[in-house]
């Protein structure tokens, strides 16, 4: 028959959480050990309630301790007992680690953001484009209508000269001199030098 173990916290013999950090402020490794002990899970309790990652708890949780042991000479025990201390700095850290996740999160959010803004060239070339674009959309309403249909047909369409003449019914020679009083007179509006 197997006997029934009770898992209880009995009062330690030795010097308490306070003292033992004292003795961490003068560089005694033991001493720290047994904060270490005292602490670890509720400084990880606490770290994980605020991060809710369990890697990242653990990570902060290991650079708490660190800083118990460097900042030991520091806690005053006037201002509040050792565990409170100790679960301030961790309180602190874990939320030091929020606060940077969330300022990465929001810098790849604006650095994404600037990958898809097209480049200031790209952007002035659409302008420009678009602003000649409407300058021969302009010029054009200024030809004739067989000059117009002329330029359309041989220019935009890609047909011959003799395509052109055939599809408005005219003569080529016709077509030939439209599409030449045409292209001279958009020249002229555009502002193009021969």
């Amino acid at each position: 028959m197997k006997e029934a173990v009770h898992i209880s916290r009995a009062p330690s013999a030795g010097p308490d959480l306070q003292e033992l950090l004292g003795l961490v402020a003068r560089g005694d490794q033991d001493a720290f050990a047994k904060v270490y002990d005292a602490v670890c899970g509720p400084v990880l309790g606490l770290v994980r309630s605020v991060l809710r990652d369990p890697a990242q708890s653990e990570e902060v949780a290991q650079e708490v301790l660190v800083e118990v042991w460097r900042a030991a000479p520091r806690f005053q025990a006037s201002r509040g007992s050792a565990m409170n201390w100790v679960l301030t700095l961790a309180h602190h850290r874990a939320v030091d680690r929020v606060r940077s996740v969330e300022a990465t999160t929001a810098r790849e959010h604006r650095a994404a953001l600037l990958d898809r803004t097209p480049e200031f060239d790209e952007v002035a070339e659409q302008v420009e484009s678009r602003l000649e674009r409407e300058q021969v959309r302009r010029c054009m309403r200024t030809l004739s209508e067989l000059q117009r249909q002329s330029v359309t047909l041989a220019y935009y369409r890609g047909l011959t000269y003799r395509e052109v003449a055939e599809l408005l019914s005219a003569p080529l020679g016709t077509i030939k001199t439209r599409l030449r009083d045409g292209l001279i007179r958009l020249r002229d509006c555009l502002g193009v030098s021969a």
